[in-house]
């Protein structure tokens, strides 16, 4: 994973105002850390930042926190691929919004709290601003990829291979995220607790 500045001054200036409105902090990052922006929510800190993996750039939000049991998911629109699989017994939880089930593939190790997080309208909504999205809660952090999450730490994970520059964008990510934070502790599966984690030092 290389890590670059993706940053003229255009892209710059988008990402300085976004750290002004979010109360937050932007990095121009260097050789070894990425150019990123660090917004809290609460107790969360909420992390966006991009990076490049065979000459694809991709853009990244996430937040760490910490968990109290093993649930995780995983949602992303649905293409022509998916309903290949699905044919072939791929999940796909249904949560009784017709023009969302079909919009988007769920899947994750609980249904019940699947059906529980996405029959939240804010959610859905924000969800289906992005053209393009994968969201998932993670146990782990990618191989060969560091720091290493603490046993108690899970994360909050949105990436797209794009390089996004629009602002109105990145506050829905935000929103998306606080609303995603605010609904896990709701139902059990996250503490509010900051969880001390940070992904640069």
């Amino acid at each position: 994973m290389a890590k670059l500045d993706f940053f003229g001054k255009h892209k710059r200036r988008i990402w300085e105002q976004l750290a002004e409105q979010l109360d937050g902090d932007f990095f121009r990052g260097g050789m070894t850390k990425s150019a990123r922006v660090e917004a809290f929510y609460e107790n969360w800190l909420i992390v966006f930042d991009q990076y490049m993996v065979d000459k694809v750039t991709y853009t990244r939000v996430r937040a760490p926190y910490i968990n109290r049991d093993d649930f995780i998911f995983k949602i992303q629109r649905e293409h022509l691929g998916h309903r290949i699989q699905k044919a072939f017994g791929m999940q796909d939880v249904i949560v009784g919004e017709p023009e969302f089930d079909r919009e988007f593939v769920i899947q994750g190790s609980d249904e019940r709290k699947l059906k529980m997080m996405f029959a939240n309208p804010h959610i859905r909504d924000l969800v289906s601003y992005q053209p393009k999205i994968l969201l998932e809660l993670k146990r782990e952090a990618p191989l060969f990829t560091k720091p290493k999450f603490p046993k108690d730490v899970n994360e909050l994970h949105f990436r797209v291979a794009k390089v996004i520059r629009n602002l109105d964008r990145f506050h829905d990510l935000y929103e998306l995220f606080a609303h995603t934070l605010d609904h896990l502790c709701a139902i059990g599966t996250a503490y509010e607790d900051d969880p001390n984690f940070r992904y640069y030092k």
